[in-house]
């Protein structure tokens, strides 16, 4: 399937900046891998940890006490959405916030991926406390994700404001 010549360098933008995602992503979680051993925590800030977590579920640990076959069903889910989101770029690049919310979606699923095909687990390794109370630790890749989500959410709302 050719691509049309306007949607093209549009396309390979979009693909660069999820690159980006993914290699700040993979860079953050090697420096992590190389100076903690799981379960480590250093003391940032009174409302802030580095740690090494270990995710073998998806957000907020969902199904991650399971037999393994979540690491298989989460890297084909990653995959698919892939294809979805570089479809989606292909059709819509001209949008620019879209784009941009997918762009940012696709690098975290993909740097993910990356640590499920990697290590079978995804490293986490940012963990935000208050008052003895911990949110889940989490990564690069989970916060451009959610950043792509909010972004998805912020154009809709766009949308239906001009509509």
């Amino acid at each position: 399937m050719a691509f049309k010549q306007s949607s093209s360098p549009r396309l390979i933008q979009w693909l660069m900046i999820a690159l980006l995602v993914i290699i700040t992503d993979q860079l953050t979680k090697v420096l992590i891998v190389s100076q903690f051993q799981y379960g480590d925590s250093r003391f940032v800030t009174s409302f802030f940890n580095l740690v090494r977590a270990h995710n073998t579920g998806a957000a907020f640990n969902f199904l991650a006490h399971h037999d393994g076959w979540q690491r298989w069903f989460f890297v084909g889910l990653g995959f698919v959405a892939t294809g979805f989101i570089v479809w989606l770029l292909r059709r819509h690049g001209h949008q620019t916030l879209f784009a941009w919310a997918l762009s940012l979606i696709l690098g975290g699923a993909l740097g993910n991926v990356i640590d499920r095909l990697w290590h079978g687990y995804v490293v986490d390794f940012l963990q935000f406390h208050a008052g003895g109370w911990y949110f889940p630790s989490f990564n690069v890749a989970d916060s451009a994700i959610t950043l792509g989500a909010v972004l998805l959410i912020l154009d809709e709302l766009r949308r239906v404001k001009r509509g």
